[in-house]
């Protein structure tokens, strides 16, 4: 069986009504139980999650539902000073400031790891399925911290891994898509297109959406497009079904 894993970027209490829009849009392709929140505790500093809030009970309902929850970094922001060449290209061109794992320790990663999934479990009081770093962008202490912290899944860009053994679970091309320039809006456009036709044959293929595309017609109907193409060849289904084989 193919398998079709579909997830929201950025769940928090910043982007709630964007999280609502996204739900509503992709309802009739991906069920509670096979949709993925990647949990975003204190975006930017500027919006906690907090065990009591009215957004916790929401998280705490949609994972009784059945959804899949990931820690997505802890503040989804990279402050990190970037000495290395390679580090200081992605950071500037793979992501506006949001590779929050990117320039950090490994001491500093396993506290942020660990902090999110012990608010995120406290508050929905179920596991979490892994850990998934804000824009897919890991250094190496941060993958050095994926082994400590022990999570069962990861992702970046090009695969699915289970981190204490190191297995990879699933290779491939995410398709999502890019809200934040015209020229973004329209080179994923362009891939949402190309791919699908490339993955039709893979036994795993990922969509990610984000709360910007909510607000622009032309990625929300690619989304569709995209769900509704891969529909045809692959079943939704769960990141956790992969630990399964």
């Amino acid at each position: 069986m193919k398998r079709l894993l579909f997830s929201i970027h950025d769940v928090g209490p910043r982007f709630e009504t964007e999280v609502d829009l996204l739900l509503d849009r992709v309802a009739h392709h991906v069920g509670p139980a096979e949709l993925a929140m990647l949990v975003v505790p204190d975006h930017w500093g500027r919006h906690p999650l907090v065990a009591d809030c009215s957004f916790a009970a929401r998280l705490r309902a949609w994972a009784e539902a059945g959804v899949s929850m990931f820690v997505h970094g802890w503040f989804h922001r990279d402050m990190a000073v970037h000495r290395d060449a390679l580090a200081r290209f992605k950071a500037r061109h793979m992501t506006a400031g949001e590779g929050e794992f990117l320039g950090l320790d490994s001491g500093t990663a396993v506290r942020r790891m660990q902090d999110g999934r012990d608010l995120i479990e406290q508050i929905t009081g179920r596991p979490v399925a892994g850990f998934i770093a804000p824009a897919w962008l890991y250094g190496a202490p941060a993958l050095d911290a994926l082994g400590q912290c022990g999570f069962a899944l990861a992702e970046d860009h090009m695969k699915v891994w289970h981190p204490p053994s190191g297995r990879v679970l699933a290779r491939g091309p995410v398709i999502t898509w890019a809200s934040r320039s015209r020229a973004r809006i329209a080179s994923s456009l362009l891939a949402a297109r190309l791919l699908p036709p490339l993955l039709r044959h893979a036994p795993v293929a990922r969509v990610a959406v984000h709360p910007g595309d909510a607000h622009v017609p032309a990625l929300l109907a690619s989304i569709d497009r995209v769900l509704r193409r891969l529909g045809r060849t692959h079943r939704p289904a769960r990141y956790g079904d992969l630990l399964a084989g």
